[in-house]
């Protein structure tokens, strides 16, 4: 039997795998959000015409820190090599 489809008995056990869920789903929120800032900040590098390096590309994309992914859409918009990103 999975453990998906397993009907909990105590009430301990369905606290406990309720917040379990409730963690995974709140952690599976906030990757989404950054992939989709991370996806945005390099849309806008795209749009405006910049290269991309893959060093460049895999440091946006592995960043999970939502402040830095924000503020680097921010200079998204005005800095002239996204290399300076970073600056």
């Amino acid at each position: 039997m999975s453990v998906e489809t397993y009907e909990w008995q105590s009430d301990f056990a369905r606290k406990y795998v309720g917040i379990g869920r409730e963690e995974g789903r709140e952690e599976g929120r906030e990757e989404g959000l950054e992939k989709g800032i991370a996806g945005s900040v390099l849309r806008i590098l795209t749009k405006r015409g910049r290269t991309i390096s893959d060093e460049v590309r895999t440091r946006i994309e592995s960043c999970n820190d939502i402040d830095t992914l924000n503020s680097w859409v921010d200079k998204a918009l005005d800095v002239d090599r996204a290399e300076d990103l970073f600056d």
